[in-house]
């Protein structure tokens, strides 16, 4: 979910397109002020009480704002002690997501330049070493069929946040994730994207090839599993065997 300022009156469009829209102001407000009651964004915000905390208590349920107790200096007054509202820290990263891919990029610029490409590679390597045992653990019942640990592998990675799928088609299978959560930083350094396309080819237990990244601009990453091959006894050639039939 993207955080965005849309100018445009809540008057003009349907109730959950205008309740975005006051979440993604109440965002941005918080951004700026680091914390904030209740209160103070609705007087800054011009909404009442009420329909402030409805949005308020809809971003707690989705651990986008957290609470504080509000220190007073002087004596408390009567009624429950005020609470400010904060952004959580993955709500601050959907408001700055290339923040972080910044400061990764040069510090692997920084390795690069000082140690070589190789100890890029290595870096590369050592980064999704965890992610092929978290994943290696949960294909093993898939058994030796390249396209059915494939279709354990999407799910895996898709709990890893990758939105992966599996698909059967003439030549094999593909394997297709729809997020990428390096590319910013994969799309100089494609030492990330090869290291994950040979943590895939150890996993399904054969070659596989990349067709696309997202890295480089295309729209998912893409990678082809071949199919189980067999000797045409009348040409000598190997050949596919399609696999969705």
């Amino acid at each position: 979910m993207k955080y965005e300022v849309l100018i445009q009156s809540d008057a003009m469009a349907p109730a959950n397109a205008s309740d975005g829209r006051t979440r993604d102001r109440v965002a941005q407000l918080l951004l700026k002020r680091g914390a904030a009651t209740a209160a103070e964004l609705g007087a800054q915000l011009g909404l009442s009480p009420a329909a402030i905390r409805k949005h308020l208590d809809a971003m707690l349920a989705d651990d986008l704002v957290e609470t504080r107790e509000v220190r007073h200096q002087g004596p408390r007054g009567r009624g429950r002690p005020a609470k400010a509202f904060v952004l959580t820290a993955a709500a601050r990263e959907d408001l700055n997501p290339h923040f972080y891919d910044g400061i990764a990029t040069a510090a692997l610029r920084w390795i690069a330049q000082r140690q070589g490409p190789g100890a890029v590679t290595e870096f590369a390597a050592a980064q999704v070493a965890a992610l092929e045992e978290r994943c290696r653990a949960a294909i093993c019942e898939a058994g030796d069929d390249p396209i059915a640990r494939a279709e354990a592998l999407a799910e895996v990675l898709t709990a890893e946040g990758y939105a992966a799928n599996a698909s059967t088609i003439a030549s094999g299978g593909q394997l297709c994730q729809h997020h990428c959560p390096v590319a910013h930083v994969a799309a100089e350094f494609p030492q990330l994207c090869d290291a994950e396309t040979a943590v895939i080819s150890r996993l399904i237990g054969t070659h596989v090839q990349r067709l696309a990244t997202i890295a480089h601009g295309d729209g998912v990453c893409t990678t082809h599993i071949p199919g189980p091959q067999r000797v045409n006894v009348t040409t000598g050639n190997a050949i596919t065997v399609r696999t969705d039939t």
